[in-house]
């Protein structure tokens, strides 16, 4: 008796096509196009609306206040507010495009036959006509309210990543046009803290000193990077300072700030036989005897010179401060 056994040949599965195209009800019908326009434009305005919280959340609330939420606890109430309206403004753009594209931009599939060759002409011409007339079918010339919208939220985030730079500390003001060198300052020794007098400088002699602050202050380290000075005697016949510089002088002793004006490196290195100030890092090289102007390397300003003189005890003190900002440049440097 024979049993016939079911081929197992496997059958080509045929192409099924694409499916019909189902319309949507904004296809077909003027009142759900606008109401889904306006949705669309609800959703970007939120998120425009949700920028303007974010930044008043970051003016109008106290960097100090908590609140307590349950389950979560004592919270910082800035920074719940500021990621509540950035979080609500991302998902409102999002959700504004994809409710655009699901319901008004065209949603019909194409098939484009595919092959190994180079497109022709014709084939690549069709495909710019294609992408034109989908984007004419978008409808964003005509839809001025999404167009507006989409606009409005997408230029107020901008400001979101200025208020975040705001937020990377205090702004400087005025801090770096300033330093604590006043008239009447004595200099002292750095390091040591000793006061120095005029008799303790020989011609050739270098020295490296601070300001003498007032008793109960101390010296921070923001402080020496703009306050150390370099103080050197030569004989006065060797400068070569202009207008009244030599007037800030003191029998050979000449002051200048220690802090390169290319990039802030700390300005060490003194020539003798040359009078040349020497920064270590990028090799600026400035003239002891032509107020330390710049000779060679990057720098592109000289050194500021501190007018210095003696007082009734001898002791070397500042005239006055820096009469210009010290360091490198900085965006508002007036000088």
């Amino acid at each position: 008796m024979s049993h016939e056994h079911p081929s197992t040949e496997l059958s080509p599965l045929s192409d099924p096509g694409v499916p019909p195209h189902v319309h949507r009800r904004a296809d077909h019908e003027p009142r759900m196009e606008k109401k889904a326009e306006r949705q669309v434009a609800i959703l970007f305005s939120l998120g425009a609306l949700s920028v303007i919280g974010f930044v008043a959340a970051f003016v109008g609330i106290d960097n100090n206040v908590y609140i307590f939420i349950p389950i979560f606890g004592s919270t910082h109430a800035q920074q719940l507010a500021l990621g509540m309206a950035l979080a609500v403004g991302l998902f409102a753009i999002g959700a504004g495009a994809v409710h655009w594209a699901k319901t008004l931009m065209p949603d019909e599939e194409i098939i484009q036959e595919r092959h190994d060759l180079t497109t022709s002409p014709e084939d690549r011409a069709e495909m710019l006509e294609t992408f034109r007339a989908g984007a004419a079918a978008a409808g964003l010339g005509r839809r001025s309210l999404i167009k507006r919208s989409l606009a409005g939220a997408l230029g107020l985030f901008g400001i979101v990543p200025v208020i975040m730079l705001r937020d990377l500390g205090p702004l400087p003001k005025k801090a770096l046009e300033t330093t604590n060198w006043k008239a009447g300052r004595r200099l002292i020794t750095d390091p040591g803290g000793v006061v120095l007098k005029a008799s303790d400088l020989q011609v050739g002699t270098v020295a490296h000193v601070l300001p003498q602050l007032p008793e109960g202050e101390e010296h921070t380290l923001k402080d020496l990077n703009k306050d150390a000075v370099i103080v050197l005697r030569l004989r006065p016949e060797d400068f070569d300072l202009p207008g009244d510089r030599l007037s800030w002088t003191h029998e050979g002793i000449i002051a200048f700030s220690k802090i390169c004006s290319h990039m802030g490196c700390a300005v060490g290195l003194y020539e003798q036989q040359t009078h040349h100030l020497l920064c270590p890092c990028h090799q600026s090289t400035f003239d002891v005897t032509r107020a330390a102007k710049v000779i060679f390397g990057p720098a592109a300003r000289p050194l500021p010179q501190l007018a210095i003189t003696v007082d009734s005890e001898g002791y070397l003190i500042a005239k006055d401060g820096f009469d210009q900002p010290v360091g490198p440049s900085f965006w508002e440097r007036s000088s």
